[in-house]
């Protein structure tokens, strides 16, 4: 006898959005067409937003999302004459039994490397896999990419149009296919794992659900490209990163800097696979950006105390970061290592070129990096102001509480803490 629905009541956070991914590669596995399972797993995630608070969670969720969404894609197919020779095939595969989960056969890697299909642009295939593996919806895409959510929504549109022209199949590539797509499939992993652990919106900080997924993906690559230095690197780096996140919040749910937290706390874990997965990488091959940034993430994670932090190897990782993968975001975190290292004014002349940079022109970081400096520079009334800048221009809200903080101690005590921004 099955046991009961859970009683009425609100839906459990990120419940849905777990179930995006698992439930949308059973419907292309099974049918097909990925532009209209894609839509028919949102149709079904909206009647289960509206039944499920009233009528409880069902045993199994997966299976009642998968079951609803394979109605309404029969239900569309039916609708379009193009697709009358279709029909009752996907009938009745839709009325079956789900397919069985086969063994060490995961569905949602598969969907991972099928968004990435060679078809479709680099752009296109990071907002597809945003939506379909992430299940992260079109503002947030656009806020992980620094884009309009307008451009987001046309990247997705077009992404599946150009799937279903390419006759696309539901099944891992070729090892020399998928070796063209891995390096977009290592960024979108990186990108979903960045908006679980600094979310760019909301009244959380942390999204559990998105760095757990993240990291989950990453060793299912790692375990198929065991060789791969730059799969390691990007693990590595999630691992490294993910072991500080017990200590970045304070009781009451407060963003807490990376000088200030209580080490003890860290995941010691973690760091130790971290650290062996990137010495390994680092001396197997070719260093590539993600080996360099774990690298950095364990300097960090080794030092005994913030004071210990051996910011002159951090200095000279980012320069050679600089070298094999320039761009806007290295170059606001190398100038807070330049500071460290060289003093605050060194920091803001490395700082001065990002002001004509287009994507962090809006963006809080480049803000909050300068406040930072300014202060450590003793320029107290400049400081504050870049502080109070950059909380408007984030849309998280503990990112903005904890810079209004900063704000208004520079206003009370003027002191400074000589700690690097927090992490």
């Amino acid at each position: 006898m099955s046991a009961a629905p859970r009683p009425p009541g609100p839906v459990p956070e990120g419940l849905l959005r777990r179930l995006v991914p698992p439930v949308l590669a059973a419907l292309v596995r099974r049918h097909g067409h990925f532009d209209a399972c894609e839509d028919a797993v949102q149709e079904a995630l909206l009647a289960a937003a509206q039944q499920w608070p009233r009528d409880g969670v069902p045993e199994s969720p997966q299976a009642w999302l998968t079951r609803v969404a394979s109605r309404r894609l029969v239900d569309q197919l039916r609708q379009d004459g193009a697709r009358r020779r279709r029909e009752a095939a996907v009938a009745g595969a839709a009325s079956a039994a789900p397919a069985p989960v086969v063994p060490d056969h995961d569905d949602t890697l598969t969907l991972l490397f099928l968004c990435c299909h060679p078809a479709l642009t680099p752009a296109s295939q990071l907002a597809l896999t945003l939506r379909a593996v992430a299940g992260l919806t079109t503002a947030e895409i656009g806020r992980a990419l620094l884009v309009p959510e307008a451009t987001v929504a046309q990247r997705i549109s077009r992404a599946k149009q150009r799937i279903r022209e390419a006759g696309a199949t539901f099944t891992l590539p070729a090892p020399e296919e998928r070796a063209e797509r891995l390096r977009v499939v290592l960024h979108v992993l990186y990108l979903l794992f960045n908006e679980g652990y600094v979310a760019t919106a909301g009244p959380h900080l942390i999204r559990r659900e998105l760095t757990s997924e993240a990291i989950r993906l990453a060793r299912e690559v790692h375990a198929r490209l065991p060789d791969d230095g730059e799969v390691a690197g990007l693990l590595a780096l999630m691992l490294l990163t993910e072991a500080r996140r017990p200590a970045r919040l304070d009781a009451h749910g407060e963003l807490v800097e990376l000088a200030e937290q209580d080490r003890a706390r860290w995941d010691r874990r973690a760091i130790d696979e971290g650290v062996a997965l990137v010495t390994r990488a680092l001396a197997s091959g070719p260093v590539g950006p993600y080996q360099l940034q774990a690298a950095i993430a364990a300097v960090h994670d080794e030092a005994p105390s913030a004071e210990e932090t051996d910011w002159p190897q951090i200095l000279a990782l980012y320069d050679l970061l600089m070298r094999v993968a320039p761009g806007p975001m290295v170059s606001l975190n190398r100038a807070v290592a330049v500071a460290m290292v060289h003093g605050p004014r060194a920091g803001l002349d490395a700082l001065a070129p990002l002001d004509g940079d287009r994507a962090l022109r809006t963006s809080h970081r480049l803000e909050s990096v300068r406040a930072h400096l300014l202060e450590l520079a003793g320029e107290r009334d400049a400081a504050r102001e870049a502080y109070r800048t950059a909380a408007r221009r984030t849309a998280s809200l503990p990112e903005r509480r904890y810079l209004e903080r900063r704000a208004a101690r520079l206003a009370d005590d003027g002191g400074s803490s000589g700690t690097a921004p927090p992490t």
